[in-house]
């Protein structure tokens, strides 16, 4: 698996660096929220036309899998931009456990630099590794240009990387293009502009229903066969709209810019959704959801059609790539037979608590817990000169005595883990900054819950399969195949 995804982040590289004399002056990397293999091919024919349709008929296909724990957040874009496993670049999740102060914080809050439209203040500092943007910058020097526009600050942040001249997101509540200070350009000028018009203002007025009746979509709800469905504003970045703004400020940076319009190559990231605004499921399950997937179409053809006419398309590739963010929906699981249970990790806590009471006394002993990994309270372990080990052991084999609960061990013994697909994927996924003292991995259906009953960076998909496809103005000569590991697909794209 590791093997693999550093396979793919070296042809991402070599997309963007290495062609040659045929370099492409843009190179233009789409992430989908939520896009599905299985879908674009259900979804063909309902689009005669549009970037999709193209994509489909011309570019290089393969299917792409992440050899960690995938909880539906950062952890796979960064791992896609990376090439490496969380365990190596510190994203696990959008959320980490400190010590510190013994709470959940979200993973990129930087207090050290200003956020720009937006209160809050993130950096990709927590980001370990080197990207992909970062790569680039290195090999094409300090006048080519990368942007980054996404829908949230996780994503974009992954996607720009720490070289970026800027990156800037979606305010979902705000409604304005938001960044941060790390980035040297700030807030792109196109985004201010959109920012001090009625843009956004004209997009939350702007109502969005199926363009078609809504019994001619392939999955129409109850609901929907009753009501149809109807939506006014930007849905939080669920809805066309959001699509359509990322594209139109794109489009507008690569103007300002002139991205791509002189021989050196220039570098362009954006982030768009499949997701709809009742989704529950990266699956489609309903009319709404076939919706955004034509818009995201219509989307990414309009914005080939306008770099075809503004750079030629001999010009630039464009490389489009699904990420998993919901997985199945607890419909979909009851059908196979598997319905989402709950393991309440509130609960697990304290009762290993007062089983460590029982032995040690009356003291807090666990910190606290987060996603697969419980914190032990090593200040007070440590004052009373106790062997950490010993209790790491007492309190995983403890989890093992809970339903759900597949395996556990000491955090010590988890690089050592063999043979397990999960502990081998928990492994991945663990960097050691954020580790806990003991990790445990749940069987298929399980999810773990708060005391509240919410869930806490549950696996979505344990073995997620995304599409990408990769066009290019240049190369036309793609090789004949429909299936292909992702370990060959550099020298299927190349060795021809």
């Amino acid at each position: 698996m590791k093997k693999q995804i550093r396979t793919l982040f070296i042809l991402a590289c070599t997309l963007a660096y290495t062609m040659a004399q045929a370099t492409p002056r843009l190179t233009v990397i789409v992430a989908v929220d939520g896009m599905q293999q299985e879908e674009l091919s259900a979804m063909r024919t309902f689009w005669p036309q549009g970037g999709l349709r193209t994509l489909q008929e011309e570019a290089f296909q393969a299917e792409i899998s992440f050899p960690h724990l995938v909880f539906g957040g950062a952890e796979s874009v960064a791992t896609l931009m990376t090439g490496v496993s969380p365990q190596e670049h510190g994203i696990s999740a959008d959320g980490y456990f400190s010590r510190s102060d013994r709470k959940a914080h979200a993973i990129f809050a930087d207090a050290d630099f200003k956020g720009i439209g937006t209160k809050q203040t993130f950096s990709p500092n927590d980001l370990l590794a080197t990207t992909l943007s970062d790569r680039f910058r290195r090999m094409s020097g300090e006048k080519s240009m990368i942007y980054a526009v996404g829908l949230d600050p996780y994503t974009t942040l992954c996607m720009a990387g720490h070289s970026a001249n800027a990156c800037c997101w979606m305010d979902a509540k705000e409604n304005r293009w938001a960044t941060t200070s790390y980035y040297t350009e700030g807030l792109p000028a196109a985004a201010d502009k959109m920012n001090t018009s009625d843009r956004f203002n004209e997009a939350e007025s702007k109502v969005w229903t199926p363009r078609m009746d809504v019994l001619q979509y392939m999955h129409p709800t109850p609901q929907e066969k009753k009501k149809s469905f109807s939506y006014t504003g930007l849905q939080k970045g669920h809805a066309p709209i959001a699509n359509e703004l990322i594209i139109e400020l794109a489009l507008a940076i690569q103007k300002d810019r002139k991205m791509g319009e002189d021989p050196l190559p220039d570098l362009l990231l954006l982030q768009l959704t499949t997701l709809s605004p009742k989704a529950q499921s990266d699956h489609i399950e309903s009319a709404e959801q076939e919706e955004m997937y034509l818009s995201v179409n219509q989307n990414i053809g309009f914005l080939m059609e306008q770099l075809d006419k503004r750079i030629g398309k001999e010009n630039y590739q464009i490389l489009v790539v699904g990420l998993p963010r919901l997985g199945s929906s607890q419909a979909q699981l009851q059908l196979s037979g598997l319905p989402r249970k709950a393991f309440n990790l509130d609960r697990a806590i304290a009762l290993a608590s007062t089983y460590l009471m029982a032995l040690y006394g009356h003291e807090r002993w666990i910190d606290g817990g987060y996603g697969h990994a419980i914190y032990l309270n090593r200040t007070l372990i440590e004052q009373k000169k106790l062997p950490l080990e010993t209790i790491r052991k007492q309190v995983s084999n403890f989890m093992l005595e809970f339903s759900g609960v597949q395996g556990a061990c000491s955090a010590s013994e988890l690089p050592l883990m063999q043979g397990n697909a999960e502990a081998v994927r928990l492994r991945e996924s663990m960097q050691k900054r954020t580790m806990g003292d003991v990790v445990f991995w749940l069987e298929e259906n399980w999810v773990v819950m708060n005391a509240d009953d919410q869930p806490v960076d549950y696996v979505v998909d344990r073995n997620p399969l995304v599409p990408l496809l990769f066009w290019s103005g240049t190369l036309r000569n793609y090789p004949d195949r429909k299936a292909v590991h992702i370990t060959t697909i550099q020298d299927l794209l190349f060795d021809y």
